[in-house]
């Protein structure tokens, strides 16, 4: 009776130590590897005002792995005084977010034990201490229930690449992950994920390319996007990884040598006096081909852009967008199919791994007005400005107004510096 008297007097975190703990590494859990503790999901919204705030972030108790690779399961922990069951809830929403069928409830006392697989029997029972599932266990009724095959068990065994190996991709980050190459190693050809422009996609697919790459199921990838500047941050900071395995295709530089490649759209595609540079790789060259933002001109059924997608048909193709594109021209879903995975800006705000963000829409006269040449005026080049009405569609693209384009960047300026904000992210929208 002591005992028990004792127990319900000890605080969450000493039931963890005491009794949850214990009953993991009895089972063969292992921290760092199989199992970690306070294990970040969110980073907490962030609050906008005068002082900017976080609301706290969400931390499972628990979050067991296969490997460091695979989330399995979730489990929540209560001090004495609370029901065994009373964490059953906030485990699920965990597990939920994680994309895992298992979740556990303890209040050290014994485990609830919620399996959230098909075919699993029983949704929910009650586990003694000492009869937790050890890792093999657990990993043959998640294998089991998620039929894995012998294909996804190989990528399924390949590690993330990380420099930091305490430092795992962001939740959502592996559930796109995760659900990529599962749907590879199903056979699926066309692939579309949908993640909010901030959540780092690129990196995202980096860890696509590299498990699938390091397990040899694709040998020879190329990734594509439609600006320099997109393919120069691409190769110097994400996937710098693959090294003398990587090159960026250009015409003065083409060959055949390496496994990765990084090409521009416009680069590959040519124009009317070059010769289109894909081409002169076999229609069967590649096996994977990543389209970073698919949402601009590859979408388009009559575009050459199209035309790289289709002479490579053959390669499995994933494309990443923020914002896909559902029109009488441009379809992303009619080519990839529908996503398999999607976080929202919403869902990144909430996390609080995006910002909050206010809209400031300003006019200038140029703006309300137009900007209509007189006849023969020339621009800087010297050449005759077409005389027609030029509106804002026309500014920054077909033609650019200097004086309004420092107004632009003034207001700006100075809308930051009054709200003391000259270090945000900010985005300008035409």
């Amino acid at each position: 009776m002591s005992l028990i008297k004792n127990k319900k007097l000890l605080n969450e975190s000493e039931i963890r130590s005491e009794f949850i703990t214990p009953a993991l590494k009895s089972k063969g859990w292992r921290l760092g590897t199989t199992y970690r503790e306070e294990y970040p999901i969110t980073q907490g919204q962030i609050i906008a005002g005068k002082n900017l705030k976080r609301n706290l972030p969400l931390h499972a108790d628990y979050v067991l792995f296969y490997r460091p690779n695979i989330p399995l399961a979730v489990v929540e922990a209560k001090d004495n005084k609370h029901n065994i069951a009373d964490g059953i809830q906030q485990a699920l929403k965990y597990a939920r977010m994680l994309d895992v069928p298992f979740a556990f409830s303890s209040n050290g006392d014994g485990f609830i034990f919620h399996n959230k697989l098909k075919n699993s029997g029983d949704v929910e029972s009650f586990l003694k201490l000492s009869d937790f599932p050890s890792p093999e266990e657990l990993w043959e009724m998640y294998k089991g229930g998620r039929e894995i095959t012998d294909v996804q068990q190989k990528i399924i065994d390949q590690p993330y690449y990380l420099d930091n190996p305490d430092k795992l991709p962001r939740y959502y980050q592996i559930n796109a992950v995760n659900k990529t190459v599962e749907a590879i190693a199903n056979g699926r050809e066309r692939i579309l994920l949908v993640m909010a422009t901030g959540t780092s996609k690129t990196f995202t697919a980096f860890q696509i390319i590299w498990r699938l790459w390091k397990a040899r199921i694709k040998k020879r990838i190329l990734f594509l996007a439609d600006r320099k500047n997109l393919i120069a941050q691409t190769f110097s900071n994400d996937f710098s990884p693959f090294k003398e395995s990587m090159t960026w295709v250009k015409r003065t530089n083409f060959d055949t040598a390496h496994e990765i490649y990084l090409a521009l759209y416009q680069g590959l595609a040519g124009d009317e006096d070059t010769t289109s540079l894909f081409k002169q790789f076999s229609p069967n060259f590649f096996d994977l081909i990543i389209v970073d933002e698919c949402h601009r001109g590859s979408a388009r059924a009559d575009s050459q852009w199209r035309e790289i997608l289709e002479y490579f048909s053959k390669a499995t193709q994933i494309g990443l967008t923020a914002t896909p594109k559902e029109d009488n021209e441009v379809s992303n879903i009619d080519y990839f199919g529908e996503p398999i995975y999607t976080y929202t800006l919403k869902q990144g705000i909430e996390d609080g791994f995006l910002a909050p963000y206010r809209v400031i829409r300003i006019f200038f006269d140029k703006d309300i007005e137009g900007f209509l040449p007189y006849n023969g005026q020339l621009d800087d080049n010297g050449e005759v400005i077409d005389h027609r009405l030029y509106n804002t569609s026309d500014f920054d693209k077909t033609l650019v107004l200097e004086q309004r384009t420092k107004l632009v960047a003034k207001t700006v300026s100075d809308y930051l510096k009054k709200h003391d904000c000259r270090m945000d992210k900010t985005i300008f929208s035409v």
